[in-house]
């Protein structure tokens, strides 16, 4: 085998370097484009995963808010316990940093310590005075401490203003932290709750437990004490990163899906260009069967040239991933796209592991391509094929395969997520496919079997038609790459069509104002403030600006449900009639009994927490404690009144009344005020008037942001847009490769019936009609190839809006199919495999055709 390697297949290598390095190239493209995913991401979540244990430290146990803060009381209570060895209260405040160097506020957090506890917990954020700082500046009130990211930012400064919403205030740069991840200043607690107002409130404590401590009985027994906070949840150490690596779990897994696409289409490119060599080799191939090299051995010989192909694509691959995700952290950090990983900078975490998980599928690829070909070297009929008269024709195989594959694919469907992961759904995405191209003969039997009586008389048509019914596995083989590139590439339109069409009617339900109004840089990474923005004497004062005939609110608050789980946004809004007009409903919303407060959840929620209408959501209620319900010792009991689209938060969002809030908690601060305009009054001028009251009432407020309802639907669709160039470039590489396929089987084809064309031609066929017959064959498959894969096409597209969404981001849209645009896919599809098999055939009408025929004589 090795000596065939050496000198029978080198030298294919040697006369058609660039055919066999196209092969070579799709393959690295497709393992370069899934390895620098897999590197990014995962450089990204080390690094965040990194920082969150800095931050955290590592304690034993966390304690923990299930929104907002608790009552420090619950340190004193638990520090007592003679198990715990350690505590170490936290408070956590989310505010905005202004400085000279900055051209707008940086979103910082800020951290209360007890500074003799940490070198235990978290040593990480123990302050280190600069150098000319007073001996106990971490003890002392307005001194702030900056990590690495935020000194950065921030500059060499000596002050730096926060802003806690409304208020701002003036603190001194005493030191650094060696903490990473985003930008965050620590300080003393006790300092912190005088300068924020939060006296007497802990956002969390963190536990060291004694020697010989039982985590879980501890754990039980705080939860079953009386009087224990509802609202105070208990972490693991382990739930911070979990909690990091589902936020953006789903998208990874389905851009990672989206790279192997192209490994996909990299299989049938090498299965194209290694059909074409072994076509123009089956004489050789036939006289080495001759000499003794047997069909298996055959079989073995093109598989390792396959595989020769895949290692070297995959190498190159694994190389120019590694390069990509070097260059990508360095220029965009380790974002791409989804806004889970923004501003972040994270280092590259090389994985040998993972190289090799992707080199051996750039490998398993090129053979699964190089398959086939491999079983037509095998089955080469020896002395028909010395003589140069080609394959017999193919057996049209067994149907009942295809149908017990896409029978397969169908149930898979609609089997539930594993792990939170659509995997049976991407499952029954490729039986589809693959049960599809292998009905492709029995499709072509059935439809040229009913079309050749009627093209009878034209012979020019009935030899194309003849030609298809008595070739077509030959036929299903050359516009297989086409089927399954047209198929990606309709699902892909359909999905992104629809998606855009349901992100559009959704703007239309959520912004019904005419102008929005929020302060600068909130609802940045570093979460919602813990403070509104605007105090209600302002939102007040706003309503009455000449030209506003009436204002809304919204206040937003993040709320943990479970620790594992990412936070879920509590929005407290203004309702003027009914929460369908203010709300994209799924259904009629339900009368709210008496005595209960009417929420309005997300489709996250019904998936993640079971959050269903007609139920009373009793997560929440802990989540506000029992002394939340003012006037009272109960819970308030929260009533599921409806359900609501959510593009925006992918794991959950709950909608309540401001009043009902306001009620609960006692804050009347609001993030976002939308603005409904007078007849007649101008934006300019109201946005003028606004933010002169603003600099009058609240001077220290800072910079505010004004949209109209216009402004932010082209800026949601044009990020809508660029998120999904990506697909349309995918697109147009997938159907160029099917062609190259078309391109590669037809000159193939032409190869071996030489002697057929030739002896048309002695039978008096011009070359113009030679050529004829050509690109009939080819309109002729591709047309099939062309109905294959748009029907296979759409039963993928539903696959991914009715099953790969919903399963992954927890959201719906409506199916839209736009027929125009997929039937002009179709048609520039048939086109363009109907040239390319003409341009295929030009050597067919050739003086080598006519002279091949006196082989035989």
């Amino acid at each position: 085998m090795r000596a065939l390697l050496s000198t029978f297949s080198w030298q294919e290598l040697r006369h058609h370097p660039w055919r066999n390095a196209a092969a070579v190239v799709a393959v690295m493209l497709g393992v370069a484009l899934a390895f620098s995913v897999h590197l990014i991401n995962a450089s990204a979540l080390d690094e965040f995963s990194s920082a969150v244990r800095s931050v955290n430290g590592q304690p034993d146990l966390e304690l923990r808010a299930s929104q907002g803060s608790f009552d420090e009381a619950l340190f004193t209570r638990v520090a007592r316990d003679p198990r715990v060895a350690l505590a170490s209260p936290v408070v956590e405040i989310n505010t905005l940093a202004l400085a000279p160097a900055l051209a707008a506020p940086l979103p910082i957090r800020v951290i209360g310590v007890d500074a003799l506890a940490l070198p235990a917990i978290a040593p990480a954020l123990m302050p280190r005075p600069a150098s000319g700082a007073p001996r106990f500046a971490l003890f002392a009130p307005g001194q702030v401490f900056l990590n690495a990211a935020a000194r950065t930012a921030l500059g060499d400064v000596a002050t730096i203003e926060l802003k806690d919403g409304a208020t701002q205030h003036r603190v001194q740069v005493a030191g650094s932290v060696a903490a990473g991840g985003a930008a965050l200043a620590v300080m003393d607690i006790g300092a912190a709750q005088d300068l924020f107002q939060r006296g007497g409130r802990l956002t969390r404590i963190d536990l060291r437990l004694a020697a010989g401590t039982d985590r879980g009985a501890f754990v039980q027994s705080l939860q079953q004490s009386p009087g224990w906070p509802a609202a105070v949840q208990i972490a693991e150490p382990g739930d911070a990163a979990q909690r990091v690596s589902n936020l953006s779990r789903a998208y990874r897994v389905n851009l990672t899906v989206l790279a192997l696409v192209a490994l996909f289409t990299g299989a049938f490119l090498v299965f194209s260009v290694l059909a074409l060599s072994v076509t123009k080799r089956a004489q050789q191939f036939a006289l080495l069967g001759v000499l003794g090299l047997t069909p298996k051995q055959r079989l073995r010989l093109v598989l390792v040239e396959s595989l020769v192909l895949g290692m070297v694509g995959s190498l190159a691959g694994i190389a120019l991933g590694t390069a990509l995700a070097a260059f990508a952290l360095r220029v965009l950090g380790g974002d791409l796209g989804g806004g889970y990983f923004a501003g972040a900078a994270p280092s590259l975490q090389w994985s040998t592991a993972a190289a090799g998980v992707y080199g051996t599928l750039g490998m398993l690829a090129a053979m699964v391509g190089g398959w086939y070909p491999a079983r037509a070297a095998q089955g080469l009929p020896e002395a028909q094929t010395l003589k140069g008269l080609g394959a017999a024709p193919a057996a049209s195989g067994r149907h009942w395969i295809a149908i017990l594959l896409i029978a397969a694919g169908t149930l898979l469907a609609g089997a539930p997520a594993v792990f939170g992961m659509p995997i049976a759904a991407y499952l029954s995405v490729g039986l589809l496919l693959v049960g599809g191209i292998t009905g492709l003969p029995g499709l072509i039997a059935l439809v040229y079997d009913r079309l050749a009586p009627r093209v009878a008389r034209r012979l020019l048509p009935l030899l194309a038609v003849e030609r298809a019914r008595r070739m077509r596995g030959t036929a299903a083989v050359a516009v297989s790459g086409v089927v399954a590139s047209l198929s990606l590439a309709v699902a892909l339109t359909v999905m992104v069509a629809s998606f855009r069409d349901s992100v559009t009617r959704w703007l239309d339900v959520v912004l019904p104002a005419d102008l929005y109004l929020r302060a600068a840089n909130v609802g940045t990474s570093s979460g919602p403030s813990d403070t509104g923005a605007f105090a209600p004497a302002l939102v007040q004062a706003i309503a009455q600006v000449p030209g506003v005939a009436r204002v809304g609110t919204v206040r937003a608050r993040p709320v943990s449900l479970v620790s594992t789980q990412p936070p879920v946004m509590l929005l407290a809004r203004s309702f003027d009639g009914e929460a369908s007009q203010s709300l994209p409903l799924m259904g009629d919303a339900l009368p709210v009994p008496a005595g209960q407060i009417g929420v309005y959840v997300s489709e996250a929620m019904v998936d993640l927490y079971g959050a269903r209408p007609g139920t009373v959501f009793a997560p929440l209620s802990k989540a506000f404690g029992t002394s939340a319900t003012a006037g009272t010792a109960q819970p308030a009991v929260f009533f599921v009144a409806g359900v609501w689209r959510d593009y925006v938060r992918q794991f959950g969002s709950i909608v309540l009344d401001s009043r009902d809030f306001e009620r609960l908690t006692g804050d009347r601060s609001v993030n976002d005020v939308s603005l409904w305009l007078a007849p007649g009054a101008t934006e300019a001028q109201v946005q003028q008037s606004i933010r002169a009251l603003i600099a009058q009432q609240q001077p220290a407020g800072g910079a505010v942001e004004f949209a109209s309802v216009g402004q932010l639907r082209a800026t949601s669709l044009r990020i809508f847009d660029r998120s999904f160039a990506v697909t349309y470039w995918l697109q147009a590489v997938a159907i160029a490769i099917g062609l190259f396929g078309v391109a590669a089987s037809f000159s193939a084809q032409v190869l071996a019936r030489r002697k057929e064309f030739g002896l048309l031609a002695h039978l008096g066929f011009t070359r113009r009609q030679v050529l004829a017959v050509v690109a009939g064959e080819g309109a002729a498959w591709t047309v099939i190839g062309a109905f294959a894969g748009l029907a296979l096409g759409l039963a993928v597209s539903v696959v991914l809006v009715k099953v790969v969404n919903p399963q992954s981001f927890h959201w719906t849209m409506d199916m839209l199919v736009p027929w125009g645009r997929l039937l002009a896919l179709c048609a520039a599809v048939v086109a363009a495999g109907t040239i390319t098999a003409w341009l295929a055939g030009r050597a067919a009408a050739g003086q080598d055709a006519v002279l091949a025929v006196k082989e035989d004589w």
